[in-house]
């Protein structure tokens, strides 16, 4: 995709398609109350072109709703795209975002390849965020998944504009779209990771294209596998991989800003579990062919380890992925086993397919033998995590209040949804072992909290915060602004999350 910028009149604007927001300024909460659409453009002879169709009514503008004029009166643009934002008083630059994903899917079925996109105005809507959001948006709506479809037609918008009036200030517009372009394209790249079959991205694959991406960026890159777990005595990530053909994968970036030689170095721990049948305990069959997905937590390091070299922040950042397969052969682990991790603690296992903890565990005590005083993971790690939080947010725990109120911070730039979840003893207590220090799984309930514990043994008094996406970084049904498939979540919340130091 080629993108740029143009501080034109709308109106003289030559494109295929033109899209424009609009929102509900109805505040009336009446059973007659009717939605009254406007746009947030100043332009007037746009305003003249839809101002019979918002008259009309059968328009409301609600959020990611859309309607197509074709020919539009007094415009160069041979089609306007009407995409709604929902209430005004609603109305934040996480609109926007969403609002030219679902202006680019627009295009998608329609054989339209060239789209220009009116960054909206109002005083909530400030011009450099929102042309942000905005190519972050379009570049995340453009990605499909149907990489290995023999019939695959390239889709994708040949050509972005974005339309931004000529009064704002083009030095902040122009960066803030530049950041955005890297923000989108290192969350897509995430999503590319995700979106590969367990035969396509083993372990050390995974590792090889993470290691390819650290090259084009300027980062630096360690490519570790069996030897190396066995050096640091990386127990409880080597007994995941043992039952497995394809070896692990220890895949360490760093990011060493110039200039910058104190201050605090932050670890990013991400589980790369490239498929995932869960072990002995076996899962059941529905469904497992999703299991490719539960590397998300690593893909989404890898992809803030992009965006954070490309965006060049003054702190000092080690990402580490712990990549490997869980499968159930004649050495895999059994139910019962009781593994070392590099920490030295022993654990039991309950449960083979609580697998991604284990990792964890070591890349987590590894981070911090690197040097890390302040520590973030990311996993695909527990279904109990969409049971409480459903399709909506995802779980975040913390042992620090301090380096969770920059993760909130993070969130505010980001829009991405995350919801704090409770640690406590009690929950400490469900993981204590009879055999061991303590167990991979703690029962039925509260396992989200209780798997957040385990990890918490690992962190220790660093300053820690837990991720859990499982339920958030597969998109089941497509969206208006987002297509079936991976979603890249918490990319862009981790690389806020960095840049906050």
């Amino acid at each position: 995709m080629r993108t740029e910028l143009s501080f034109s009149n709308l109106a003289g604007v030559e494109t295929e398609l033109l899209a424009i927001v609009a929102a509900d300024t109805q505040t009336d909460k009446g059973p007659d109350a009717k939605p009254k659409p406007v746009l947030l453009i100043a332009d007037a002879a746009v305003k003249a072109a839809v101002s019979v169709v918002l008259a009309s009514g059968e328009y409301k503008a609600g959020a990611n709703e859309t309607l197509l004029l074709h020919a539009p009166a007094g415009l160069a643009a041979k089609r306007l795209l009407l995409v709604g934002v929902g209430k005004l008083a609603k109305v934040t630059v996480h609109s926007v975002r969403n609002a030219a994903g679902t202006a680019v899917r627009f295009t998608k079925p329609r054989g339209i390849r060239e789209l220009t996109f009116a960054l909206p105005e109002g005083e909530a809507l400030p011009m450099g965020p929102s042309a942000r959001a905005a190519i972050e948006g379009v570049l995340v709506g453009d990605f499909d998944p149907d990489t290995y479809r023999s019939d695959r037609k390239d889709q994708s918008v040949q050509l972005f504009r974005l339309a931004v009036a000529a009064n704002a200030d083009k030095e902040a517009v122009e960066a803030a779209f530049g950041e955005g372009a890297i923000v989108g394209e290192s969350q897509n790249f995430a999503r590319e990771l995700v979106n590969e079959p367990g035969n396509k991205l083993t372990p050390t694959i995974l590792g090889q294209r993470a290691a390819a991406m650290a090259a084009q960026v300027g980062l630096k890159a360690d490519v570790y596998s069996t030897e190396k777990l066995h050096g640091l005595k990386m127990g409880a990530f080597w007994s995941v991989s043992q039952g497995s053909e394809e070896p692990p994968a220890l895949i360490v970036l760093r990011y060493e800003p110039e200039g910058v030689k104190d201050g605090p170095v932050l670890g990013l721990v991400g589980k790369g579990i490239t498929f995932d049948t869960g072990g002995i305990s076996i899962k059941p069959s529905d469904s497992m062919e999703k299991m490719k997905y539960d590397m998300a937590g690593g893909a989404a390091m890898l992809g803030a380890m992009r965006a954070i070299a490309l965006l060049k922040p003054k702190v000092r950042v080690i990402g580490i992925v712990c990549a490997a397969e869980n499968m159930p052969d004649g050495k895999a682990q059994k139910p019962g086993d009781v593994q070392t991790a590099m920490s030295g603690k022993t654990i039991e296992i309950i449960n083979t397919d609580a697998e991604g903890r284990l990792v964890l565990a070591d890349g987590l005590a590894y981070a911090r033998q690197l040097g890390a005083t302040h520590l973030i993971d990311a996993a695909t790690l527990t279904g109990a995590i969409s049971v409480a939080l459903g399709k909506v947010n995802a779980g975040a725990f913390s042992n620090d209040d301090e380096a969770y109120e920059k993760f909130e911070r993070a969130l505010r730039v980001s829009g991405e949804k995350f919801w704090r979840m409770p640690l406590d003893e009690e929950y400490a207590e469900l993981i204590k072992s009879d055999i061991g220090d303590i167990k991979n799984t703690g029962g039925r309930y509260g396992g989200a909290s209780t798997a957040a514990e385990f990890l918490k043994v690992f962190a220790e008094e660093t300053p820690w915060i837990h991720l859990d996406i499982a339920g958030m970084a597969w998109v089941d049904d497509a969206r208006p602004y987002i297509a079936k498939g991976p979603s890249g979540i918490a990319v862009r919340s981790i690389l806020e999350w960095v840049r906050n130091y």
